[in-house]
């Protein structure tokens, strides 16, 4: 999906300008993270919000990237997708984009909660501004933000006619072009529209299939209405996106361990063979916000939502021309959401009171092929197939008010109660012959046997509770302690086998309770406290957050597959999923964020120079961790996707030149040592590194035009993102040997190489 977006903030920090390099004290950043506009400093909670402006002066253009200046957030697109969404916050969040998995992370698009990853890696362009928010929103946000939330606010629409043009050409062919138009018909009615076509060819190449590898091809378009009719406002929009890109597909890191193909050159390239499927996502939804000032200190409040996707995407888990470990999947996503709010603000009480009502459903359905044998001819080979189906319906009731004891001293308290309902039907089927009607139409492929055939039901039930106080000895600063408490939602494996199950409950028999609770995995819970201090220091030039945070993580969700021998010859041909509450752990850390204004004027009036940095340190450990084999490996296990430190440091100069002014902007990021999963991998996980962005920026004094030149990873450094690993061995002299197939998959994603691009925008 695609959206809009606008101005931008490097830190959690209180000028929108300074963030810049060229702000006054009196220009505040204006959040929503407690469901109320409210200054960024008077906010206790670690929150960093970026402009829309600063978004397209740095030539940023999807979601993921502001993973660089946030402390403690990785973003990366999932493995095997172009459009798929992988999150982290204080390194809790999910990797597997399956139904039946929640996000650890929630994002919102103007208030409305995305329920599913698919589609989610989103576009940047006519945004407002987007809010990271760090540590459990249980209260205000609700499941599924154990780990935070990102909010992704999009412009509203202007008082006057505006039509603008923005364009991109650059490295590997990209060209992307968005028009915007908006008009007001009336004092109180504005209509306004935006249209997107966002091309690049791929950084690689599929050797075998002639295809690009890494390419985008995305057409994505959004329409609005707004009517603001004294103490009313209404705003209706929707979106479309097509993406139509090339299937995106990893690069092995290992030789074949059947054929002995080598491994290739450029880490970009692929020699995937699975094409019974194109790689398609379609996306599109609306909402409907409407506001009404009862009075000078009530105002009501009503949001619903509606978003649907469907996609295709043919995963090739081995990376090679025969079916050794193919994975063409099927997803396919709808929900409805309605939020009700009551919000007060008094002389000395504010708050909100609210209600949340989701239904949603997600359906999963994918082949896994292993058709290649000793003689290396595709005979018609098995198959496993996996549907996955879960329905959802949630509803809560929260509130959240704020007290001020003094002029100096206020306390917070909060609450959300949840009642979290899933159902799920998992049926996984094997087949012989070949892949199935799913995917290929009048397929030859035959059932042989049902592993499993489960639908089962179970509501969860929480609250989630929130604290604190806040000390401002002025208004530039503002000292608080926070409790907040946020769980993610329990469910059923939707890859698990019914057939695989043991007989838990003792009984004598395997029965439906014991595949129940086989399958069946409880939500998992972070309570948190945080002690932070944010400040505005020497009239607004100077702005900081700092903040420390101890977590206590229960009941952790360990989603894990492991390879099986269904026919009894000794090989895996295919893997089931078993996911448990194995692990608890500690999660501690501090973050640093802030920005500056160095110096201006100094070379004529208006010029100026500012720096912004952050900084994340974390210290994530399990307590426990019991394997599937009933052992505590704790001191074995690490976090996946969580660097143990996250920096940047970034800087704006500002120089007035003939008209207009030049912004030279540059920008480095550092992320420490990172594991792809629990289990540490030598060959997957990834070192440190530092990634250097630059940009140079020429914007006309009247604001109508503007011309930039980016380069983004300017040291070209490659990195992996994700990877697969159905390998066992590789290390200390033993060597490798498949865990599932034939030639043994262990295959890499990565970040983006260097990029060199130029903008273009004008405003008529």
């Amino acid at each position: 999906m695609a959206a809009t977006l606008a101005p931008t903030g490097a830190a959690a920090q209180d000028s929108d300008t300074v963030a810049q390099g060229q702000e006054s004290a009196s220009n505040v950043i204006i959040v929503t993270a407690r469901r109320r506009e409210e200054r960024l400093t008077d906010v206790p909670l670690s929150v960093t919000a970026v402009s829309g402006e600063q978004l397209e002066r740095s030539g940023t253009l999807e979601l993921t990237e502001i993973a660089q200046e946030v402390p403690n957030l990785t973003l990366e697109v999932s493995r095997g997708t172009n459009t798929t969404l992988t999150a982290f916050i204080r390194g809790v969040g999910q990797q597997d984009p399956v139904a039946g998995f929640e996000a650890g992370v929630g994002l919102y698009v103007d208030d409305v909660y995305l329920n599913r990853p698919q589609a989610a890696v989103l576009d940047v362009y006519d945004v407002e501004r987007i809010e990271v928010l760090r540590g459990p929103q249980g209260t205000l946000y609700g499941r599924n933000t154990i780990g935070g939330a990102i909010k992704y606010v999009t412009a509203r629409l202007p008082d006057s006619p505006e039509f603008k043009i923005r364009g991109t050409y650059g490295s590997y062919d990209q060209a992307d072009l968005v028009v915007s138009a908006a008009v007001p018909v009336s004092n109180s009615l504005r209509i306004g529209a935006s249209g997107a076509r966002l091309s690049r060819g791929g950084f690689g190449d599929n050797l075998n299939l002639g295809t690009e590898n890494y390419n985008k091809d995305v057409w994505a378009a959004r329409g609005t209405i707004e009517l603001e009719s004294g103490p009313l406002f209404v705003r209706l929009s929707g979106d479309y996106v097509k993406d139509d890109s090339e299937a995106r597909q990893g690069g092995r890191l290992i030789p074949g361990l059947f054929t002995g193909a080598p491994v290739l050159d450029d880490p970009y390239d692929t020699r995937a063979g699975l094409d019974i499927v194109d790689q398609e996502v379609e996306a599109y939804g609306g909402s409907l916000s409407i506001s009404y000032e009862v009075s000078d200190t009530i105002t009501l409040k009503s949001i619903t939502g509606y978003r649907e996707d469907s996609s295709t995407t043919p995963i090739d888990f081995d990376s090679l021309p025969a079916a050794d470990l193919d994975v063409p999947a099927i997803y396919e996503n709808d929900q409805f959401s309605q939020e009700l709010q009551l919000l007060y603000e008094g002389d000395r009480l504010s708050g909100v009171l609210g209600a949340y009502y989701l239904d949603a459903n997600a359906f999963t359905a994918f082949d896994v092929a292993l058709f290649t044998t000793g003689d290396l001819i595709s005979l018609p080979g098995l198959n496993a197939q996996t549907l996955g189906d879960v329905e959802t319906e949630t509803w809560s009731i929260f509130g959240d008010f704020t007290y001020d004891l003094t002029d100096k001293l206020s306390v917070s308290l909060g609450g959300r109660y949840t009642s979290d309902k899933r159902t799920s039907r998992v049926l996984r089927t094997t087949f012989i012959g070949g892949f199935s009607d799913l995917f290929i139409p009048n397929s030859p492929a035959i059932p042989i046997a049902v592993t499993s055939d489960f639908n089962g039901s179970e509501t969860f039930k929480e609250f989630t509770p929130r604290a604190s106080i806040s000390f401002k000895p002025d208004d530039d600063n503002n000292i608080y302690f926070t409790y907040s408490r946020g769980f993610k939602g329990g469910g059923f494996d939707p890859r698990g086998q019914t057939s695989a199950a043991p007989d838990l409950d003792g009984d004598g028999d395997v029965d439906f309770d014991d595949q129940f609770e086989f399958l069946r995995f409880a939500p998992e819970t972070v309570d948190s406290f945080e002690l932070g201090w944010k400040a505005s220091l020497a009239d607004g030039r100077i702005n900081v957050s700092l903040a420390g945070f101890m977590s206590q993580y229960d009941d952790v969700q360990i989603p894990g597959s492991v390879g099986v021998d269904t026919n009894g010859d000794g090989v895996n041909d295919s893997f089931i999923g078993i996911t448990s509450n194995a692990a608890s752990a500690d999660v501690n850390g501090i973050e640093f964020e802030g920005n500056a204004l160095v110096a201006e004027d100094f070379a004529g009036s208006g010029s100026r120079f500012g720096i912004n940095w952050s900084l994340g340190v974390l210290d994530a450990e399990f307590n426990t961790f019991i394997d599937a084999f009933g052992t505590d490996v704790a001191d074995q296990r690490v976090f996946q996707n969580t660097p143990d430190i996250t920096g940047h440091m970034g800087f704006n100069l500002g120089l007035p030149v003939a008209s207009g002014m030049v912004d030279v902007l540059g920008s480095a990021s550092l992320r420490s040592d990172a594991s792809q999963f629990e289990v540490p991998n030598p060959f997957l996980d990834q070192d440190g590194f530092v990634l250097v962005d630059a940009s140079l920026v020429y914007t006309d004094d009247s604001d109508r035009w503007s011309i930039g030149a980016h380069v983004k990873n300017l040291f070209d450094k490659r990195y992996i993102v994700a990877g697969y690993n159905f390998v066992a061995g590789g290390s200390g002299g033993v060597p490798f040997t498949p865990t599932l197939g034939l030639e043994g998959t262990l295959t890499g994603f990565y970040g983006d190489p260097r990029r060199v691009f130029v903008t273009g925008e004008i405003r008529f």
